[in-house]
């Protein structure tokens, strides 16, 4: 009889502790957007951009050549004004292909977050609605490490401020993913 309240017990023990359970999602974002119709644009035009930074590059290393090759011809025959001039010149042009492929760099980059940015605020808006239509308390995105949703109801910020006796004057920072919404009190 023991054994049998004992089961009965735990059976009933583990059955209201699953009500505690959270349901965690995961996803991965990457093989998402890579889905999305919109990619393949957002590409092309990206390659599209990359080309005519690569072209511009190219144009000024044609230059950069033809103005060495000039030099190295020529150098014997130069005065030393016209000769450091000449190098000063080079130097410049050096100077200013390195500014060139940073700016360049940076410029691709930023046209790769312009295009991709809406992509992935749809995904992240869908993500969103799916975990709250179907319950999920977090999801997880496998490609990063990240969290994409969290339930704002889960955040626990209030109450670790109240067990560390800072108060409400305590300035909430701004997080990137945390609701500041305060957790239900128990």
């Amino acid at each position: 009889m023991k054994k049998l309240i004992l089961i009965a017990s735990l059976g009933l023990m583990m059955i209201s502790n699953s009500g505690f359970a959270q349901k965690t999602g995961y996803v991965n974002l990457n093989d998402l957007l890579l889905l999305m119709p919109e990619r393949k644009k957002a590409e092309t035009d990206i390659q599209e951009y990359a080309k005519q930074l690569d072209g511009q590059m190219k144009t000024m290393s044609a230059e950069y050549e033809g103005k060495v090759s000039d030099y190295q011809s020529k150098e014997s025959l130069m005065t030393e004004p016209v000769r450091l001039d000449k190098q000063k010149e080079l130097v410049d042009l050096e100077d200013r292909i390195k500014q060139f492929q940073q700016t360049a760099q940076e410029s691709l980059q930023k046209k790769q977050n312009e295009l991709l940015e809406p992509m992935v605020k749809k995904a992240k808006k869908a993500i969103e609605d799916v975990a709250k239509e179907s319950g999920y308390k977090q999801v997880l995105d496998t490609s990063s490490g990240s969290v994409l949703y969290n339930d704002p109801a889960d955040d626990i910020l209030n109450l670790v401020k109240k067990k560390l006796n800072l108060g409400a004057e305590a300035a909430t920072p701004a997080s990137g993913g945390s609701s500041p919404t305060p957790a239900p009190k128990k």
